[in-house]
């Protein structure tokens, strides 16, 4: 019988190992010091934030040491707002949309003469589509780049830069 106490004295005084705990550790602060290495680097860019929000900057240096390139010069030309009967499958009635051309300026008369033709070719292409191709998960951004193609075909190539889509309502 001493045996057996013996036995279980030497397993009770076995304490848990503490590598665990340690290998933990060193990941952590591997981890946080990448982390930093990455931000104060440029790694991550700013993360969103605008150089003229950082609590370092007052108003007397924020425009120092920063270039900017110039805006394109564009003109934006209005899409008459387009309604669009659904099919009866549809949870929706209507979709009602409206949509604004990034043109440049020296085509804004050329793109405007066609307005009537860059409206048909979207009337037609919204109406064309299923219920289920609108009310997808993330069908508006699909819907637009096929938009834009169809328009640039329309105006030809070079005279379209973007279609900014403005409403996009299904009622």
């Amino acid at each position: 019988m001493s045996d057996i106490t013996a036995d279980n004295e030497g397993i009770e005084d076995k304490k848990p190992s503490k590598l665990p705990m340690i290998i933990g550790l060193v990941l952590a602060l591997a981890g946080g010091g990448g982390g930093f290495f990455a931000v104060q680097s440029g790694l991550l860019g700013n993360l969103g934030m605008d150089a003229s929000h950082d609590s370092a900057s007052d108003e007397t240096t924020k425009d120092e040491g920063i270039e900017t390139m110039p805006l394109p010069d564009v003109a934006f030309i209005e899409v008459p707002p387009l309604v669009i009967s659904l099919g009866p499958k549809a949870q929706a009635n209507h979709l009602r949309f409206r949509a604004s051309l990034e043109v440049p300026k020296k085509y804004t008369t050329e793109v405007e003469s066609i307005l009537p033709r860059v409206q048909d070719v979207l009337n037609s292409y919204l109406r064309a589509l299923e219920a289920r191709d609108l009310e997808a998960a993330g069908a508006l951004i699909k819907l637009r780049g096929q938009m834009l193609r169809r328009v640039r075909l329309v105006a030809g190539e070079g005279r379209v830069r973007d279609l900014l889509v403005l409403e996009f309502v299904l009622n």
